[in-house]
This record gives structure tokens, sequence and C-alpha cells, in this order.
């Protein structure tokens, strides 16, 4: 494509987290109301946009790879955009050290890619790292069509500044849309064709807004009127802080039927020392007690968490200390990462690193842990009679593949279509996934 030529088709790849899944449909939204047409590949799309995600190791390095993978075999390339976090944190400097990019565009400012890529084509550059979050939903386009499960990011931004993590500095402060803004995203959704909504955010259980009455509410009241819409089935919300667990949001957990009994709620770490060092607001101690309480109003609730392996410091027995945790929960699911070093964060300046070769074998450990505490809790819904939202064909003939209330990914046979509510007894159960017989 020449640089005086409008892109006529695009492609949007998005890495890491569900809100950048969320923001790359909005993007693509974006783009097709400017008249553009979707492709599958990068290399067959006039315009090529990756949505970076900060939060993985060496993260920056993994998008240049990417960018140099764009060139065809004659020489020639898409016109790249870089979004997302990377992009908010390399600003100018992605242009400079791969002159094939000629738009990059923060998080929160991509509600102008539209004019953006124009200004590129037409032979300049753009960048563009502001944080104005509410202008930017205020200019997304409205929401059309939606598969059987939806994304809809309802908070932005973090303000608890955990020592290890860069989104207080790509994401901004704490934010929250206004209730009516969602209500209405999430009708049009449903009027799409989504039949479960996931809810989004940095933290996303510190949303609050005033509501239609003009009372202020949490998230447990925004759930509890979105549960009010007759087409929408199923309401998930992720990822949560331990400190913004309130009252009232446990107990939606017991009295909100549409409420599917699955929470992700990261703890991190199983040393106090350690949680302290990396300035999480929580203790081993209020985490447990936390998910007691948890448990007594919604006893089957499947719970999933995050951990981060050799933390600057983190000794052998702290170690064990996580280890404990894991067993002591019995997660259904879970993230885990080795600690890597984000430049500007505190930790990246802190003393005693783990070395690679001892992070690398308590990761193995850990996800050993992990991968049998996943067993057990599928074991333990053997039997189970559920209903399963289905989200799409599986490798063999007539098989479907869908997720049951606990997020467990359920495979099953059939004459079914996406988006489908198809009522299973659980069967037989993997680590990974079970299988279940129609009823």
């Amino acid at each position: 494509m020449s640089a005086t030529t409008a892109p006529k088709t695009f492609h949007v790849k998005s890495f890491g987290c569900q809100m950048n899944v969320y923001d790359g449909e909005r993007m693509a939204e974006l783009l097709g109301a400017q008249g553009m047409t979707a492709v599958g590949k990068g290399e067959d799309a006039d315009l090529v946009v990756l949505n970076t995600c900060h939060i993985r190791e060496r993260a920056t390095e993994k998008v240049y790879s990417d960018i140099g993978r764009l060139r065809r075999d004659d020489g020639s390339a898409p016109l790249i955009a870089v979004a997302g976090c990377v992009a908010q944190a390399e600003g100018e400097e992605i242009m400079a050290r791969a002159p094939s990019v000629k738009v990059v565009v923060g998080p929160q400012s991509y509600h102008h890619l539209p004019e953006m890529v124009a200004r590129a084509a037409a032979g300049g550059r753009a960048t563009e790292t502001d944080m104005p979050a509410e202008a930017k939903f205020a200019a997304l386009p409205k929401r059309r069509k939606s598969g059987p499960s939806a994304f809809l990011t309802v908070q932005e931004g973090c303000d608890k500044f955990c020592t290890y993590c860069v989104v207080p500095y790509t994401r901004g402060a704490e934010i929250s849309r206004p209730f009516n803004d969602l209500v209405e995203e999430a009708k049009l959704l449903v009027a799409g064709g989504a039949r479960e909504i996931t809810l989004l955010g940095q933290n996303v259980n510190a949303w609050g807004s005033e509501d239609d009455k003009g009372r202020m509410v949490g998230l447990d009241g925004l759930i509890r009127a979105l549960a009010a819409e007759p087409d929408l089935e199923r309401i998930r919300y992720t990822t949560s802080h331990p400190n913004d667990m309130t009252d009232g949001l446990i107990d939606a957990h017991g009295e909100i039927d549409k409420l599917m009994p699955f929470l992700h709620l990261p703890v991190q770490a199983g040393s106090d020392r350690v949680l302290k060092a990396m300035n999480r607001s929580h203790t081993v101690e209020s985490y447990l007690a936390l998910l007691d309480r948890i448990r007594v109003v919604r006893p089957d609730i499947a719970l999933s968490g995050d951990f981060i392996v050799g933390f600057p410091g983190e000794t052998n027995s702290e170690f064990e200390e996580t280890l404990r945790v894991v067993d002591a929960v019995g997660y259904a699911q879970a993230f885990s990462f080795k600690y890597s070093p984000r430049p500007g964060t505190p930790a990246a300046t802190m003393a005693d690193h783990v070395s690679a070769a001892e992070m690398d074998e308590r990761l193995q450990r850990l996800q050993a842990a992990l991968q049998r505490n996943s067993l057990a809790f599928n074991q333990k819904t053997v039997g189970n009679k559920c209903t399963v939202l289905v989200e799409r064909k599986g490798r063999q003939a007539g098989q479907w593949l869908g997720k049951s209330p606990w997020l467990q990914s359920v495979h099953f046979t059939g004459e079914y279509a996406v988006g489908d509510l198809v009522d299973v007894e659980l069967v037989e159960a993997g680590p990974n996934s079970l299988s279940g017989r129609v009823l």
C-alpha cells in the first residue's frame, strides 16, 4: 500500500488480558465504521493494529519481533499501528526503533485511531498517549453484533501501585464508567446476540457510580441491574482485588442466580513479607478469611488466582508458603508467572533478584501443584448436572465446546449452534476440560 492510499482492509491482533480483547473489538468497530473490512491475517491487510500488553516478560521486544514479521517477501509492509500498553510506555521510541510503524496510540486514546490512520496514510506519522478515559468511551460507536459471550469494560486504571506492576503508568488512575452507559451497552450486546457478559476492569470490583435513581452503587448494584435483563443469561466479572470485595458483592454471589459461581481473586504470593514488599494490601490470613466468607454464601464457587514466583528477595521457605496457600485454597484455575522487572516500577530496583534457574524450578513446582488442584476440582464436579453455553465447534464431527457455570471447558456431541444453552451431565474430567453427556 502506498503512503497516499487509504487502507481498505485491516487486521487487529490483541495480546494479553481480556481488557485488551475488549479494546481490540472496539478498535475494529471504529475502523469498520470508516468503511474498512476486517481480514483474518496481518499479511493480507492494508492496516495492521498490534494491540499490545506490557504485563508479560519481554513484552516490548516481542512487539518489535511482530513488527519485523509483517514485512512481506517483496519488501513491502502494511501500514502498522502499535496500540495498547507498550505503546503507552514506549511512545515515540517505537517509531525511532521501527520506522515502519506510522501510528502509536495508547489504551486511553484509541478513539482517535481513524484520524491517526488517515494522517499516516497521507504520508505522516501520528502518536497519541494521553489518558482521557471518559472521552474515549463517549466517542466509541454503539455496540452491534456480539458473540454469545461478550466483554464489557466497566472500570479502567489502578490506584493500588503494586511494586511489580506497570498498569498505573500505562492505564492511569482508577476510573469508573457511568452506570447508565454500561446498562445501555449491555442491552446492545444482548440485542446483538450475547447470552453472557463478563464485566472487565483492572480492579473491576473497585467500580462505583450513581445509578439511574441517583444512588451511589458498587459493582453488586450494577450486577443486580444487569440481572434484570430478561435475555441475559449469565454474568461474570474479572479481575478483582481482595481489598475491594465488599459485603454487597459477596452477598450477590449467594443471591443472584445469573452471577456465575466463579471468582478470579489474585493473591500473588503466600508470604506476608513478600506481599508487603509487593505493596499488596492483604495478608495471607485476611485473604483466606475472605474466601471462607465467599464460600459460606456460594459453597460451589470455583476460585481462580494469579501467582508471581521469584519476586526479589523471595526465599525458598517463602515460596513453600505459596505452595501451602495453593493447597489450602484448591484453585479451579490459576495463572502463574516468573517475576520479570518492568522499567519504572519500584520492584525493578530492589536487591536480591532470584536467579533464572531458581525461578524456573519454582514455577514448574507451582504449576504442577496448580494442575493437581485443577484436576481435583474438575473431578469433584463429575456427576453434576449443569447448563453449558455453546461457544464453538470441536475438532471431531458433531462435537461442540462450551463453558460450564464454573468456567470449565466442556465438550459434548449433538446438533447445536453457537449461543445455545445445553443441559449436560459432567461425566469425565481432565485438568483442562471435561466431557459432558447431553440430558
